[in-house]
């Protein structure tokens, strides 16, 4: 149903023709705003997210709530449909470059998927406004920022080895190696040197974080980046592919339960805002395949410090939701 002309606009002033020349409204999300304005956004935020292997996704999350005034249910599957959409280009340039470790991307899938679709469960059939959730992920992310923090201050980047920085592509060394996954460990080589992690672990990080991705629809595979780095101490130029790998995976899967749920209720209005969402992913699409070509000329260490501070930002908020 079209939104009357009528309305007033946020902040209590009443709609202009002016207004109505240049911004849209989006019926499904209630959302009315210029259509340049969501994939500006989003380009700006993927752009250096996906540096790090974060789609950006939770980033635009409280932008839609708290700019946009869409606070609605169905705002996590349209956030899960930027990942679908802007995800692909960030891929396809960590795959060509040899720089996508495939045992851990599918290690991500596997352990993020079953956790989406049990966030998303949760999210709609529980936690319409979960507050004491924010409690838990918030202390959790904080932690996770404030090590990544202190890895990326600790660490001063060492020399640059021949090539690193210069001319059209990466240096020879910047390839994945030898990766493998098992039963009992995930493991590849960077730049000669191995690393790797027990599968087990690996696997159960993931079914967590895919809890909490699928809860605040922002894909399993958006905030496991910071983890891997972290938590396994793995480098992050290697697993940023990986990330965005399993985010589009799960994603994808986040959008068809959303949208089947939907069309099971209806009243929960749980079906994404396909173009608004479509506006944010074609924004991010770009972001994210000139983050990830770029990605290789930064130095870990300024990638880390943008991982702490896009998790940082993320705990605080939630943080921030509990006690107001």
């Amino acid at each position: 149903m079209d939104r009357p002309r009528g309305d007033n606009f946020p902040g209590g002033r009443p709609a202009t023709a002016k207004d109505a020349a240049v911004a849209t409204y989006f019926p499904v999300s209630g959302v009315e705003t210029p259509l340049w304005l969501p994939p500006l956004v989003a380009f700006c935020i993927s752009f250096f997210t996906s540096m790090g292997g974060v789609s950006g996704a939770f980033l635009l999350l409280p932008f839609q709530v708290s700019v946009l005034g869409y606070a609605a249910p169905s705002v996590s599957a349209t956030n899960h449909l930027f990942n679908v959409v802007a995800t692909p280009g960030g891929v396809y340039r960590y795959i060509r470059e040899r720089r996508m470790v495939w045992p851990l991307a599918w290690a991500t899938i596997l352990g993020t998927l079953p956790g989406v679709f049990l966030g998303a469960w949760i999210r709609i059939a529980y936690l319409p406004d979960p507050r004491h959730f924010k409690l838990f992920a918030g202390c959790v992310l904080v932690c996770i920022a404030a090590r990544l923090g202190a890895d990326a201050i600790r660490k001063r980047p060492g020399p640059r080895a021949a090539g690193e920085g210069a001319g059209s592509g990466p240096a020879p060394e910047r390839v994945v190696t030898k990766a493998e996954l098992s039963l009992r460990r995930v493991a590849f080589v960077f730049q000669g040197r191995a690393h790797g992690a027990s599968a087990a672990g690996v696997f159960a990080l993931c079914f967590l974080v895919g809890i909490a991705g699928g809860i605040y629809g922002i894909g399993g595979g958006a905030i496991i980046a910071p983890f891997f780095v972290a938590v396994f101490g793995m480098p992050v130029h290697a697993v940023a592919g990986a990330a965005l790998m399993g985010t589009l995976v799960t994603s994808a899967a986040g959008v068809a339960f959303y949208q089947a749920f939907a069309a099971l209720r209806p009243e929960t209005a749980a079906a994404p805002d396909w173009l608004l969402g479509l506006l944010f992913g074609a924004g991010g699409l770009c972001g994210i395949y000139l983050g990830a070509r770029c990605q290789k000329y930064f130095p870990a260490r300024i990638i880390k410090l943008i991982l702490t501070g896009c998790v940082l930002f993320v705990g605080a908020k939630y943080l921030l939701g509990f006690f107001r």
